[in-house]
């Protein structure tokens, strides 16, 4: 689905969706530092930094796959062993629907949302476009959209 800015009636830029300064981790830390971190945010995802670069995201489904169904110890795992690296990411300067076009293809209901350098400056996640949008019924076809098997 290709979106525009009038049918979606968004926002101009990922930075105006965006949740800032997201919590992170490092990808020495342990798999249950970012468990813990995870249930104290209320977050499924959390982004991997070192010295403020985003280097992946873990995922409470990463967790699940690699770390549980792998019979690994989360407590001795560290996050650099079992986080998706290199993820999909937008500027924070891009239109939103740049955004929304890569969760669509990618399947995915966060997206890190790094600066020029590659710094991470925010994270929109599907909950950020739906309650941003202002509009019931885009809002439904986001959801949609980025929700297909």
């Amino acid at each position: 689905m290709k979106w525009s800015l009038e049918e979606i009636n968004v926002m101009k830029s990922c930075q105006e969706v965006m949740t800032k300064n997201p919590a992170t981790c490092e990808p020495q830390s342990f798999v249950t530092d970012a468990a813990k971190l995870m249930d104290s945010e209320g977050v499924g995802a959390i982004p991997v930094c070192e010295n403020g670069k985003l280097e992946g995201i873990l995922t409470d489904r990463d967790i699940a796959v690699r770390v549980v169904a792998g019979g690994r110890d989360p407590r001795e795992t560290r996050i650099a062993d079992v986080m998706t690296r290199d993820p999909d990411c937008v500027k924070a300067d891009e239109p939103i629907d740049r955004a929304l076009e890569v969760m669509e293809s990618r399947q995915v209901r966060r997206i890190p949302v790094i600066d020029a350098g590659g710094k991470l400056v925010g994270i929109i996640a599907q909950a950020d476009i739906a309650t941003r949008l202002g509009d019931d019924h885009a809002t439904g076809e986001v959801v949609e959209a980025i929700s297909k098997e």
